[in-house]
């Protein structure tokens, strides 16, 4: 494959459009760190959806979904289609609460709601260990997919991909702070998309593949194409769906699906103009994530089934590439090498797209833990606005280069997804109720994070060396859930909860309500005149949890019933989206968003 003028013309005008951006508003990023990371808590919320939808549309999901498509069909996405649950809970619950607490980053929340030395080691550790080594891992594993982009599509080495790559990334990240980003974003999800589809509608039409009928009716597909795990297959349906469902959904932190919310989701909500525009910023991306972006992966992935049987014809079709990188996961790009001379630019930009918003993303979001959480907060508590700015640059430019090297030694995006999961099982009932149960404390977090993390240790390195049997990846997630919950909870019941004052101010803040306070509401009215708002909208915002998620699910499912000329399954489940939409308007009146 050789990509013709035209192909470098679109490529390279991405490039430019890019870094336009970046110099067009470094002025302002430049200011203070609330504009550098919160674009000054004013961004509306389609732009802050669009550019959370931008951010998960990374390089790496459809090399990811291709991989989960190959080996265990469609039904296999459960592993990840679960996480709408846990979406939906941060849109009607948690998206106010976030947006009430006026923190910089979701750091400081340690800082006002615990208390003492460990609330503040806890902030900082955390700001080492999520925003450096961990965003390092997550940015290296989005990396990894560009550089098997770069070796099928453009033919050209790991090192000169992150060079290139990296490069046009971090300048428009150092310049423009996360408006940049955002604007960015803005363009490039429109850019992806628009390159997914089509480059989805080319190869179906190929005469590899023969049309949408011959590719559904094909040998190699008809076995992958159900929506729900073959319930006979216990194993199978255990993996991929039970735990998924039942378990890993509220238990589990995973990057941009945290429970309660958090991370760069945080950040967003963080900067948007108001609570409702936090809460409608959330569900338009949950909306357009889970319900309309997964299609055109999937059909590409069961399009290769029918060129690439298996991952030796990958490895017979592209010699050149290093065997260690050879893996289902790369059979996305490789299909894309099949599309026309003008397309194929187009979807080459919109991959790099898709890396570029997802990198610079976790580069401002991992900078605003380095500077913020980190420097500002125990290194330079005196630092001038000019001089954190210029170290969130500073960070944002090692971040990168970091991310870049250890994406030279990784191989698999399916397996640093599954470490990724164990490193957070059991934390996510935590981060839940620490909003909404005041005995929660600083060593309860600390407790989770060091137990699901030295669990996942053992589970990945340690018990393969012993001969203790092999334990099965669904075995190690709900093993690490239930000893790092029981872990945590007993640090919970046996410590003193935090200082009352602290407790005090984080719920004036707030106002979480419910009984889990009801303990530190009957102190504030027995020490102050203060009106407190008493009213627990958590019923009706589980209600409207419930009823999105079905309208999403619904919407995912219809869509790909009539892909499968199933019209009167695709019809019912349409109807049924609609109907779940009139029921979340009319639920959505009840809960209290200012």
């Amino acid at each position: 494959m050789i990509l013709k003028p035209i192909d470098w013309i679109i490529i390279g005008a991405f490039f430019v459009f890019s870094l336009i951006i970046g110099f067009m508003v470094s002025k302002q990023a430049g200011k203070n760190t609330s504009e550098f990371f919160l674009s000054g808590r004013s961004m509306p919320w389609w732009l802050l959806g669009i550019s959370m939808v931008a951010t998960t549309f990374s390089a790496d999901t459809p090399n990811l979904v291709a991989d989960i498509v190959r080996k265990n069909g469609v039904s296999g996405n459960w592993i990840w289609w679960s996480f709408l649950l846990t979406g939906m809970l941060t849109v009607f619950l948690y998206a106010k609460l976030w947006r009430r607490s006026k923190t910089l980053t979701d750091l400081e929340f340690y800082e006002i709601r615990y208390s003492g030395k460990e609330a503040a080691f806890l902030r900082g550790f955390r700001a080492l260990y999520l925003g450096f080594f961990f965003n390092i891992i997550i940015m290296a594993t989005v990396c990894l997919a560009a550089i098997k982009l770069g070796s099928i599509l453009l033919n050209i080495s790991p090192v000169q991909t992150m060079l290139i790559a990296s490069a046009v990334t971090v300048v428009y990240s150092t310049l423009g702070g996360l408006k940049g980003v955002l604007i960015t974003d803005f363009f490039q999800f429109f850019i992806a998309m628009a390159g997914s589809i089509w480059a989805t509608v080319v190869i179906i039409d190929l005469p590899e593949v023969g049309g949408l009928q011959n590719l559904i009716n094909h040998d190699n597909v008809k076995g992958k194409l159900n929506i729900l795990p073959d319930f006979s297959n216990t194993d199978l349906l255990l993996t991929v769906f039970i735990i998924p469902i039942a378990v890993q959904w509220w238990s589990v932190w995973y990057p941009g699906a945290e429970p309660g919310g958090g991370g760069y989701i945080a950040q967003r909500m963080l900067s948007a103009k108001n609570e409702k525009n936090a809460v409608w910023a959330t569900l338009l991306f949950n909306l357009a994530h889970y319900a309309i972006r997964p299609w055109p992966w999937i059909l590409i992935a069961l399009a290769s089934l029918v060129v690439f049987p298996n991952v030796s014809d990958l490895a017979q079709a592209f010699p050149n590439i290093e065997n260690r990188i050879i893996q289902d996961d790369i059979s996305y790009s490789a299909m894309i090498t099949f599309l026309p001379s003008g397309l194929l630019g187009l979807v080459v930009a919109s991959l790099i797209a898709a890396f570029m918003s997802t990198i610079s993303t976790h580069l401002n979001w991992g900078s605003s833990y380095m500077v913020n959480d980190f420097y500002h907060r125990f290194i330079n508590p005196n630092a001038s606005s000019k001089e954190l700015v210029f170290m969130a640059r500073l960070s944002t430019v090692i971040l990168m280069v970091l991310a870049a090297i250890l994406a030279l030694f990784l191989s698999n995006a399916l397996q640093a997804f599954n470490v990724l999961l164990q490193i957070g099982a059991g934390t996510g009932l935590l981060f839940i109720l620490r909003w909404f149960w005041y005995r929660i404390n600083a060593w309860s977090e600390i407790t989770a994070m060091i137990v699901s993390f030295l669990l996942a240790v053992y589970f990945q390195f340690i018990h393969p060396q012993m001969h203790f049997g092999e334990l099965s990846t669904s075995l190690q997630l709900i093993l690490g859930v239930v000893i790092t919950t029981i872990a945590w909870v007993s640090v919970t019941l046996l410590t003193k909860p935090s200082d009352e004052n602290t407790l005090k101010s984080f719920y004036g803040l707030t106002k979480p309500g419910g009984p889990g306070w009801r303990k530190i509401v009957d102190k504030i009215k027995d020490s102050s005149d203060t009106d407190i708002d008493e009213k627990w909208d958590v019923p009706i915002a589980i209600l409207c949890m419930v009823t999105g998620s079905f309208i999403v699910f619904a919407t995912l499912f219809s869509i790909g019933y009539f892909i499968y000329g199933n019209l009167v399954l695709g019809v019912l489940l349409l109807l049924l989206a609609i109907l779940s939409s009139v029921i979340l308007y009319r639920l959505w009146g009840k809960l209290k968003i200012n």
